[in-house]
């Protein structure tokens, strides 16, 4: 459990320091990067939103490493662990799913840039570091 923890949390460590690494201004192809419609973006991410979204990602890493290592620790808070493992859980599985529209494996808007990395790699990360996060919670004592 601990060396799945440690895995997951690397990729999200990753993810936020891209996500800081943008927010700096650093070079976005934004038809990778967020839903188009048109060639045109369907919202252009601001400096703050992409810093929420960074700190958002390195909280996910905390929370991995806290899951995998939390019999490590004498503290009992594992019901509040359990709490955010899922709900860290929850939330990747539901992006991986998508909103039926522009994001998820179940999207209708197709042939763009940002649609093939989301069928190929957006969502199915997704799916599987929100499996991931729902094992290591349904694991905790």
């Amino acid at each position: 459990m601990q060396a799945l923890s440690i895995i997951v949390a690397v990729f999200f460590v990753v993810l936020a320091i891209l996500h800081i690494y943008w927010a700096l201004g650093g070079n976005l192809d934004i038809r990778k990067m967020i839903p188009v419609v048109d060639d045109k973006p369907i919202f252009s991410p601001g400096v703050l939103g992409t810093f929420v979204v960074a700190i958002a990602l390195a909280c996910f890493a905390a929370v991995a490493l806290a899951l995998g290592f939390s019999r490590a620790v004498s503290i009992n808070y594992q019901p509040y662990l359990k709490f955010l493992g899922f709900s860290v859980g929850a939330v990747l599985v539901l992006r991986a799913i998508g909103e039926f529209k522009y994001v998820g494996f179940f999207k209708r808007v197709r042939g763009s840039d940002f649609a093939t990395y989301d069928s190929w790699l957006y969502s199915p990360f997704c799916l599987l570091a929100g499996s991931a996060f729902l094992f290591l919670a349904t694991n905790q004592t």
